[in-house]
C-alpha cells in the first residue's frame, strides 16, 4: 500500500516535471498577437438595462399600490 503511494507520488513529480519543462516552450511558441479590436456597442447592453430598471419600477410601484 505504501510503494503505491510512493510510486504514484513520484509519478506526479515526473509528469509535472515534464509539464513545467514543456508548457513554457509551448507558450513561447506562439505569435504575438495583432492589435485588438476597437471595441462596437450596437446598443443591446444598455437597452436590457433600462428594461430591468423599468421592471423595477413597476415592481415597487405595484408593491407599493396593493
Amino acid at each position: 500500500m505504501e510503494l503505491n503511494r510512493v510510486a504514484s507520488t513520484a509519478t506526479m513529480a515526473i509528469l509535472a516535471l515534464i509539464v513545467a519543462l514543456v508548457f513554457p516552450a509551448i507558450v513561447n511558441a506562439q505569435s504575438t498577437p495583432g492589435p485588438a479590436m476597437a471595441p462596437t456597442s450596437d446598443g443591446v447592453a444598455i437597452d436590457q438595462g433600462i428594461a430591468y430598471v423599468l421592471m423595477f419600477a413597476a415592481l415597487l410601484v405595484t408593491y407599493i399600490i396593493h
